[in-house]
């Protein structure tokens, strides 16, 4: 299991309208080969920052199938308009649970 966390700054003002635009973009992930969740978090120092983590099956679940269809098509078009900046992304695998 691979975990996508991407770092997203949204433009001041347009947290509660991104917030939203994620919640509806479920369904694009949801259709996704190798998807098995994700969460959305909002910094509370930074309000404007949030990081999304999405659990993929394999990193290429990520950064094929899904970066290469439709449904990322559809996220992008969900919520690229309120992108502060472009996001920051990186993969991780769990080496220690509790």
């Amino acid at each position: 299991m691979i975990t996508e966390i991407a770092q997203i700054d949204v433009k001041p003002g347009s947290e509660k309208d991104f917030e939203a635009a994620v919640a509806k973009a479920k369904a694009a992930f949801g259709r996704s080969k190798g998807f098995h969740g994700f969460e959305l978090h909002k910094s509370i120092e930074k309000p404007q920052r949030y990081r999304l983590m999405v659990k993929w099956a394999t990193l290429e679940s990520h950064t094929v199938d899904f970066r290469g269809s439709e449904n990322f098509a559809e996220w992008r078009g969900l919520v690229g308009q309120y992108f502060a900046s472009p996001p920051e992304v990186e993969h991780t695998e769990t080496v220690l649970t509790t």
